[in-house]
């Protein structure tokens, strides 16, 4: 056994003396400096790319726009505002008190807004998982012209989301393909359910193969051992799929699940393009973009509401949902053998 493997494991070769303390101490902090080195200009990059944008938009959140003041009607440069900002969004405080806002102005859209990305993305991620994983157990089968079928099914996803939301916009016309294959004369851009259900089609049609891909990869990496076995013991198609396919694909699963999860909450382009925020349809991020034409720094309020609303849906997501998938894929698979 070499020297250095003697020092990670505290054996030594016959004859080979032992490395003292002093030496030994030197070599790790050699080794640690030598990590510090080639790791120090990776977090430094990344400080500059991610903390840095953070914590200036944290800090103007906190500073007044510039603007004409209410009580003096003189033009005022700003300064800072405390909580006003975030007064505005969460309590739809436009100077006059909680829930001050007058309706259509976009503090009072606060929470439509919030509610309508959720809706989004509770509707729209449970359909592409599901789509996701029938096509993946489709396409992981072995057939003649599986090479083609998945080279198809990712073609939505290829496309870009500006392209596929004005494609839809034309499928989703009044006197487009959707009303004349249905019958209908619905408006589909226009107000009430139509142009929720129309994004939520069209997000569906493009990222429901994206889903299908992460799934697939982890289908993959079961053996097929386990199926054999599963078979001799009796266990039909329902119980292996039940007992071993879910959850031994369940970590891909979760992690596309969160991926999607997290995309979507950040939605602008599909529906900015698709319906331009007719019929309740404005997102989170359609309201910070509408806010930096009037304000840079509530919309930098905004972004801070948003940015902690996906970070905590990404915390749970790993904290809880990741640990409970470590802790369960082992028994369930066992149990199915």
């Amino acid at each position: 056994m070499s020297s250095t493997s003697g020092v990670a494991t505290g054996e030594y070769a016959q004859g080979e003396p032992p490395l003292d303390p002093g030496r030994r101490k030197s070599l790790h902090d050699g080794s640690g400096r030598r990590a510090a080195l080639l790791i120090g200009p990776t977090i430094l990059l990344l400080a500059i790319v991610i903390l840095y944008p953070i914590v200036t938009a944290v800090s103007q959140s906190f500073t007044q726009d510039a603007g004409l003041d209410p009580s003096t009607g003189m033009f005022v440069e700003g300064g800072f505002a405390g909580i006003a900002n975030y007064r505005l969004w969460l309590l739809q405080d436009c100077g006059g008190g909680a829930f001050s806002c007058p309706p259509g102005t976009l503090g009072s859209q606060f929470w439509t807004a919030t509610g309508v990305t959720f809706l989004f993305t509770v509707v729209a991620v449970t359909l592409e998982t599901v789509l996701g994983l029938i096509f993946a157990l489709v396409m992981h089968r072995k057939f003649k012209g599986r090479a083609i079928l998945r080279a198809s099914v990712l073609v939505p996803w290829a496309i870009p989301t500006a392209v596929t939301a004005k494609l839809w916009y034309f499928i989703f016309a009044y006197d487009g393909i959707a009303n004349r294959v249905l019958g209908t004369e619905i408006l589909w851009t226009g107000d009430g359910w139509a142009p929720k259900a129309a994004i939520i089609i069209a997000d569906t049609w493009k990222t429901a193969p994206f889903m299908a891909l992460l799934i697939l990869a982890g289908l993959q990496v079961i053996d097929e051992g386990v199926y054999e076995a599963a078979k001799m013991d009796g266990a039909g198609a329902w119980k292996r799929f039940v007992f071993i396919t879910l959850p031994l694909v369940r970590p891909a699963l979760m992690v596309a699940v969160l991926f999607r999860t997290l995309d979507t909450l950040r939605m602008y382009d599909l529906p900015k393009i698709l319906t331009g925020g007719a019929g309740d349809t404005s997102t989170l991020s359609m309201l910070v973009v509408d806010q930096v034409r009037s304000g840079f720094h509530a919309a930098s309020a905004l972004s801070t509401i948003t940015f902690l609303i996906v970070f905590l849906v990404a915390f749970i997501f790993i904290k809880f949902l990741g640990a409970n998938v470590t802790e369960q894929r082992a028994p369930k698979a066992r149990k199915a053998a």
